[in-house]
């Protein structure tokens, strides 16, 4: 099993189930980030289905390329070296956790608007994203999607990233949930540091060695 992968299963799995929802909309309605259904209704698995599909291929192409670049790293590297034979449990955790907990502000917000739905794994994939800069802000270097040849720091990826989805965020021109990527980013950050609080230090010192 040293070569099985969550973060490639994580990726099949959800192309498998956003390429079936952009032909059915049907599928593509009761998986749903969906509030006022969720308060009235009781569909809290709309949670987590609503992490497994996409707007469009762009939308899936984007959070798929950072999680492959940044989850890979994480669940072979990072988190082994630090929680050991429980590195796989707690890479589910910031998934998944930081699928829910990304979505809870949009919940408390929205959940009397019927008019409001959300979908992607952008809270979940911001979770990956910034519990591997905890752990490695400078180690490496991202290449930049469709600019070969050009990387950068993860630590100035993720703020990039974040940038990107504060500015869509406000234009809210689509059914993404932008406002996850903030709240997944801090939940990532934070989520490894509650088990493991010597992260932060060692955060403090990759962060003083580069300034000095």
């Amino acid at each position: 099993m040293e070569n099985f992968s969550l973060t490639l299963l994580i990726i099949i799995l959800t192309c498998i189930t956003s390429f079936m929802a952009f032909n059915n909309a049907a599928l593509r309605g009761s998986a749903l980030f969906y509030p006022f259904a969720m308060a009235n209704r009781g569909e809290w698995y709309r949670f987590l289905t609503s992490g497994f599909i996409h707007a469009d291929f762009l939308h899936l192409g984007v959070n798929m390329y950072v999680l492959y670049s940044f989850g890979v790293i994480l669940e072979k590297m990072y988190l082994p070296l630090f929680f050991g034979d429980t590195a796989n449990l707690v890479y589910v955790g910031i998934y998944f956790f930081g699928m829910i907990v990304s979505d809870i502000p949009s919940f408390i917000k929205h959940r009397r608007d019927a008019t409001y739905r959300g979908l992607g794994a952008s809270g979940a994939v911001a979770a990956v994203l910034f519990a591997t800069i905890l752990i490695g802000p400078f180690n490496g270097e991202i290449g930049l999607l469709f600019i070969p040849g050009l990387g950068i720091p993860p630590i100035v990826f993720g703020i990039l990233y974040l940038f990107y989805s504060a500015y869509m965020g406000r234009a809210g021109r689509d059914n993404i949930n932008h406002d996850a990527h903030f709240y997944g980013a801090v939940f990532g950050f934070i989520f490894p540091g509650i088990f493991k609080p010597e992260l932060f230090l060692f955060l403090i010192e990759q962060i003083k060695f580069q300034l000095a």
